[in-house]
Parts: C-alpha cells; sequence; structure tokens
C-alpha cells in the first residue's frame, strides 16, 4: 500500500463512523512496531513527527523512514508532520516526502493563526497533500494550561484556512500518563454543530479508552493522537530488558525486545476505536 494523505484516511472514517491513531514516534523501533500493529489489526495508521522526535532525527531522514514503512505496508500508511511551528518547517517536511502537514498556531491571536495556517493548506493542497490546523490552544500536564475551543471562532477558522483537519481544545492535555481526563462532549457537539471538518484530539492518551471508543464512533473526532501511553510502553520494555542482564550492552539485541510490547500496546489503542 502506498503512502496516502491525511485525508485519504480520515474522510471514510467521518462518513464511517471511527477514527485513526495518530501516533506519535520517537524513534525507528516504535514507528515499525506502530505499522506492524496497523496491519495485524487491518487498519490504517498516521505516523507523527514531533518536535522531539525532529529534534533527535532531521526531517529528511523522519521522511525516508516513514516512506520506506508505507511502501512496504500492507494498509494505508500518512506521513504526518506534527506541530511545526514556522511555515519553512512545514515546506521543509512538504520537501522531504510527508503527505500531511500540522501547523500549531493555537498560541497566536485567532486572526493570526487563519492567515498562517491558510497559507500553509495552501501550500499542502498544491502539491497534493493535507494541512491538518489547531484552534484553541491544547495545554500540557503539570504545564500550560489548556484554553478552550469557541465553537463560533472553530467556525470561522474551519472555513477560512480550508484545512482538511482541525484540532480543537475540549478538555484535552498533552502528556498525561493517566486517563483520568475527560473530554467536554458539550462543547464537541457544539463545535460540530457549526462545521463540517473532522476533528483531531491532541493528548489522546489522558482520554479514558471508553471515551476515546464512544466519540470515535458517535461524533466527528475521526483522529484521536497518540504518544504517552505507547512511549510509557516502550519504556518498560526497554527497562524490562536492560535489566534482564546487566552485562548485556548490545544495543540491537536490547531494542529488538521492545518491538512485541510496543505492538501489543499500539493493537489495543487501535482497536479502541476502529470500525465495524
Amino acid at each position: 500500500m502506498s503512502l496516502v494523505t491525511l485525508s485519504d484516511v480520515l474522510q471514510p472514517a467521518l462518513t464511517g463512523g471511527y477514527a485513526v491513531a495518530g501516533l506519535v514516534t520517537s524513534g525507528w523501533e516504535d514507528m515499525r512496531a506502530y505499522v506492524a500493529a496497523a496491519e495485524a489489526e487491518n487498519v490504517p495508521v498516521i505516523l507523527q513527527a514531533g518536535p522531539g522526535c525532529r529534534a533527535h532525527t532531521p526531517l529528511p531522514i523522519l521522511g525516508k523512514m516513514f516512506r520506506h514503512l508505507a511502501e512496504g505496508a500492507s494498509v494505508p500508511v500518512v506521513a504526518h508532520l506534527d506541530h511545526g511551528y514556522t511555515y519553512d518547517e512545514c515546506k521543509q517536511a512538504l520537501e522531504a516526502g510527508f503527505t500531511s502537514l500540522m501547523f500549531d498556531g493555537s498560541r497566536k491571536p485567532l486572526q493570526q493563526n487563519i492567515d498562517e495556517t491558510a497559507a500553509i493548506a495552501e501550500m499542502a493542497h498544491a502539491a497534493g497533500i493535507s494541512c491538518e490546523g489547531e484552534i484553541g490552544f491544547v495545554g500540557y500536564s503539570g504545564g500550560e494550561t489548556s484554553a478552550g475551543t469557541d465553537p463560533l471562532e472553530a467556525e470561522k477558522f474551519a472555513r477560512e484556512t480550508a484545512v482538511d483537519a482541525m484540532a480543537v481544545s475540549v478538555g484535552n492535555v498533552h502528556l498525561q500518563e493517566n486517563k483520568e481526563g475527560r473530554l467536554d462532549e458539550a462543547r464537541i457537539r457544539a463545535i460540530e454543530a457549526v462545521t463540517t471538518v473532522p476533528l483531531v484530539i491532541h493528548g489522546g492518551s489522558g482520554v479514558p479508552v471508553a471515551q476515546r471508543t464512544a466519540l470515535a464512533h458517535g461524533s466527528a473526532i475521526c483522529k484521536f493522537n497518540i504518544g504517552t501511553e505507547l512511549r510509557m510502553a516502550f519504556g518498560y520494555a526497554l527497562r524490562e530488558a536492560v535489566n534482564r542482564d546487566p552485562a548485556r550492552f548490545d544495543r540491537n539485541s536490547i531494542l529488538v525486545e521492545t518491538h512485541d510490547p510496543v505492538v501489543a500496546a499500539t493493537r489495543r489503542v487501535l482497536s479502541a476505536m476502529k470500525g465495524a
């Protein structure tokens, strides 16, 4: 299956009543496990390169890694830039072979966010790829607080930017290690009432699985970003592998032992939001 765009997987999700997982990658080991899990569940997957990943591995390298995995996969794979903060960074991702650009202007005044997101959406669409924008800042566990998305601002943002997906702030936070948060369903319904664009939840790890499933099957939320809970699964598996034999130093023999646990954790994430 060749690489696909974000719209290629989210539009069927919108009409079919399910959601697709945007899985935040850190390196080769987890992105390979994510694709293996998607193949096992027979669902599409969105591989996401966020700021932390990009600080470790250059965008052109990530683009080649994503494309290599997609070309050998039996399911659709999206190569997605997560939280691009500048036009130039988004342009670099496009040139590196990404098929989806997420521009995050959520900290900026509304009109500036609209104008900058619209320019990136125009660039993406001219190249035949997708664009995700964010309206309403999504904060961080133990850090900056979220600013809830105003439905009327969301309608204006969606209409004037022509984004293919819209990330919203509805009680979600990034980097939450437990699932004690809950999304504000009334706010979600208010946004749905004035927009038709597929909605995205960043910080999906903090959302209870039952609520993820219910919203995947019964709302316009078509994409849940999942990072923290899979990083935790990788970290636990890595720690166990290292501690199993303190004298072992070959990184490849250690890292290979993270594969099956991460695949298993990812399959649980994917199965909770897939269609019938």
